[in-house]
Formats: C-alpha cells, sequence, structure tokens
C-alpha cells in the first residue's frame, strides 16, 4: 500500500468488519476556523471561506419551496404548522451535520459513495435515482414559478395581450432559462457563485419586507376563512413534505463542503447551524406573514395570491423570480454531478464540449417537463415526500448507523434511529396521501385572480 492511501475498518452490528482502501482520507484532522489558511484539496485557490460558503447555503435552500409555506400552514393547521417550521428545522440541521459525518467516516466526497460505502451498489443506485429527482423536480419548479411570476409582471407594465409572446409563460421561461439560468449553470465551481449568493439573499430581504408589509395593508381586506386557526388539520403528511423540500439541501451538501476552504467536521457544523437559523427566519417570516394574510386562501404558489392590480407586488414577484433563477444553477450542479458519477465514475471527459451539452441537456429537459404542469402545490408536496425526506432524514441517519463501529443501540445512535423512524413514517404516509390526492384530481389557482381582486366576486367555499 502507498504512503497515501489509508485503510479503514468499519464494525457494525448488522455486518462484520470491513475492509477497504482509499486514496485520499476526506476528513481534515484539525478543526480550524483560521478563514485566511490556504484551501487543502488539490491546492485549489478557488475555495470560499466560511462567510461566502454560508452565503452558498442559504441560497441553495431558500429557493421555490419557501413560497409553499403559508400553503403548508393551511394543510396542516396554524400551530401545528408553526410547530412543524421548527422541529424539522432541527431535524434538517442535525441530518446535514450527520451527513459529513458519515461521509468521514467512510472517506468519500460525495453522498452517493457514502450509500455505496454504507449498503453497496444497491444502496447507490437508489440514492442516484433520488438525489437526481430531487434537484430536477426542483429545477422544473423553478420554471412553473418563473412562468407564473413573470407573465404577470409583463402584462402588467407592458398591457400585454395574452397572445403576445411575451405574455406566453413558456415562452418566458425559455427565454430567461437561454439567457440567464443556463450560463450560470455552465460554471463548474460552486464557490464561483458566492456574489450570485449575495444578491440573491438581498431579493429576499426584500420579498420578506414585502410579504409583512402587505400583512397590514391587504390582510384586513381579506375575508376570514372558517377555522382558520385550528391546531391541526388533516394534511399534516403534506405539509411535511413542502416544508422539508424548503429545508432541503442535502443533495448539495458535499459540493458546498468542498467548496469550503480548510474544510472540517467542526466547520461544517458551525456554518450548517448559522445557516439552518438564517433559512429558518426566512421560512418563518414568508409562512406566518403569508398565512395570516389570506388564511385558508393560500396558494401553492404565494405569489398567486397576490391581485395583479397591485404593482408592490408585481416588484417582489420580479424579485423573487429573480432569486429563484440565481438559484437555479445550484440544483442543476448536483444534477450533473449525479450523472456524472452514475455514467463516468465521477471523472467526466475533461473536455469543454461534454460539459457543455450535459449542462444543456439538462436545462432543455426541465424546460420541456415544465410546461406540462402549472399547478405548483402538488409538485412541492410529491418532491417533498417522495424525494426530500429519505435523502434528508433516513439516508443519512442510516449510513451513520451502518458505518460507525459503536453497537446498534449505543446511546450516541438512538436520535439517529428516532431520526430514521420518523422519516420511514412520513414518508409511507405522505406517499400514500398524495397519490391520493393526484388520484382525486389536483386543483389550483393558476393565472387566474383571486375573488378578493373582484369587488363583485362572491367569496367562495374553501375545503380544509
Amino acid at each position: 500500500m502507498e504512503a497515501n492511501e489509508s485503510t479503514y475498518i468499519l464494525e457494525s452490528a448488522a455486518a462484520p468488519a470491513t475492509a477497504f482502501t482509499i486514496s485520499k482520507p476526506y476528513q481534515d484532522p484539525k478543526d480550524s476556523d483560521d478563514e485566511e489558511l490556504e484551501p487543502r484539496i488539490n491546492g485549489d485557490s478557488c475555495k470560499g471561506n466560511m462567510k461566502q460558503t454560508a452565503f452558498n447555503y442559504v441560497n441553495s435552500i431558500i429557493g421555490s419551496g419557501v413560497i409553499g409555506i403559508p400553503y403548508a400552514i393551511h394543510k396542516a393547521g396554524f400551530f401545528t404548522g408553526i410547530f412543524l417550521l421548527f422541529f424539522i428545522a432541527l431535524i434538517t440541521d442535525f441530518s446535514l451535520c450527520t451527513l459529513i459525518k458519515a461521509g468521514n467516516l467512510a472517506g468519500v466526497s460525495t453522498y452517493q459513495d457514502v450509500m455505496e460505502r454504507a449498503f453497496g451498489k444497491p444502496g447507490f443506485y437508489i440514492l442516484t435515482f433520488l438525489q437526481f429527482i430531487y434537484p430536477f423536480i426542483a429545477m422544473i419548479s423553478y420554471n412553473v414559478i418563473i412562468g407564473d411570476t413573470m407573465t404577470k409582471v409583463f402584462r402588467r407594465f407592458f398591457d400585454l395581450a395574452a397572445n403576445n409572446p411575451f405574455g406566453n409563460r413558456n415562452t418566458v421561461v425559455f427565454i430567461c432559462a437561454v439567457l440567464i439560468m443556463l450560463p450560470l449553470s455552465l460554471y463548474r465551481n460552486v464557490a464561483k457563485l458566492n456574489k450570485i449568493s449575495l444578491t440573491s439573499i438581498g431579493f429576499v430581504s426584500f420579498i420578506m419586507a414585502f410579504i409583512a408589509y402587505r400583512l397590514f395593508t391587504l390582510g384586513p381586506e381579506i375575508p376570514q376563512t372558517e377555522n382558520a386557526f385550528t391546531f391541526a388539520n388533516t394534511g399534516i403528511t403534506n405539509a411535511i413534505g413542502i416544508i422539508a423540500f424548503a429545508y432541503m439541501c442535502h443533495h448539495n451538501s458535499f459540493l458546498l463542503y468542498d467548496s469550503m476552504a480548510n474544510t472540517s467536521q467542526h466547520k461544517w457544523n458551525k456554518i450548517t447551524h448559522i445557516s439552518i437559523a438564517v433559512s429558518f427566519f426566512i421560512v418563518m417570516v414568508v409562512g406566518i406573514c403569508g398565512y395570516l394574510t389570506f388564511t385558508s386562501y393560500s396558494q401553492g404558489d404565494l405569489f398567486e395570491n397576490y391581485c395583479t392590480s397591485d404593482n408592490f407586488a408585481q416588484v417582489a414577484r420580479l424579485a423573487f423570480t429573480v432569486t429563484i433563477m440565481l438559484t437555479y444553477p445550484f440544483e442543476c450542479f448536483v444534477v450533473r454531478e449525479v450523472l456524472e458519477n452514475a455514467f463516468w465514475g465521477g471523472k467526466p471527459p475533461a473536455t469543454t464540449s461534454h460539459h457543455t451539452l450535459i449542462t444543456i441537456a439538462i436545462v432543455a429537459s426541465a424546460f420541456i417537463l415544465s410546461t406540462l404542469t402549472d399547478c405548483l402545490g402538488i409538485v412541492l408536496e410529491l418532491n417533498g415526500i417522495i424525494a426530500a425526506v429519505p435523502l434528508a432524514f433516513i439516508f443519512p441517519a442510516l449510513c451513520f448507523i451502518k458505518l460507525d463501529p459503536e453497537p446498534l443501540l449505543s446511546n450516541h445512535k438512538l436520535t439517529h434511529l428516532a431520526v430514521v423512524a420518523f422519516g420511514v413514517l412520513v414518508a409511507g404516509c405522505g406517499t400514500f396521501f398524495a397519490i391520493q390526492s393526484v388520484y382525486n384530481g389536483v386543483s389550483c389557482s393558476h393565472g387566474h385572480e383571486m375573488f378578493y381582486c373582484n369587488s363583485n366576486a362572491t367569496q367562495p367555499t374553501v375545503n380544509q
């Protein structure tokens, strides 16, 4: 064995000792917070410090899911929904730290490889499928949001007819994809997106201010719905899926980890706590203010609740669309990495044409599929339950349980077992109810004014 190789012996209660060899141990033995040190991995000088990584971290979390939070609160019930926002944030924080810890135990640098070390090829292929599905559906949801928001903005400010190309949602999405999202997705290094992420967070701050402002200026004009503040509703599992989708960033956690200079478990835990706390604050402001404004009329896309005649809302729509476009590349990075790991063993041909073609293929596929649906709520529910819950709650804890040499029922594994049990319960129940919802027919408001935008409209009945 060469000098730069190490042998790891892993023992678990479920399997005999296993030996494997890696060429470069992934874990840094030093837990230094010195951001001025030179990056240690491959001599790469393009790594970011903790602040820069935090910008990317928060930007990768705050995507399309955040505007579905008021709808999630409606589905779960007001008080249960608020509790779930906090509870799922805690579990997400725990599982993100656990995932990198499992990677360090295995000595690997991708989520797929962690699953392969723990559960062999079956684990690798299951994770590959889900890790591809989640960000790819997220890209589709981003396109849906862009189509919803930009067409309304253009029609309002430029007085466009519905048959005008720039008033057509698919045309608008195509233009945004070609001019903005594709060029950003062509970057090879996540650290290149540091300034873009900071810009995105600035737009998010503006959107939060708008939603809070409209709570006081528009909220009193919206009729209160019956049972708007019940403790719990029947859609708790649906709400968990949406909230898990909103917090989810496990699929790109190793990309973020590798983009940080002088990586260590201690630094990762610290930056995770900060990023989740900031994301939780954003989610709480948007969720509570949005729900208190519209109560049970809250749509899967919150901006569908605001009237076209509201110019301030149109500016906020435009700001959120920009935020979505600046978050989009993170999902594309993950899809591309998953495909490269699956088909090229993590070592794709080092050519610009290969990189460009695979990126174009991913962006084009997401665009084509986004033209087939315009209902964001069910997209968030299905992606949250089927992909986000296993990726965020089940697999990180399972991998740590399998790779850590301590006995299965040791004290420090009990929390991981509880997280796995929670994830399995939510995934099972949520999948059943989501499929039932699709079978019964999905309805949502899209491109239509809500009744309260027309003073002569009759107040509709809301199904709880």
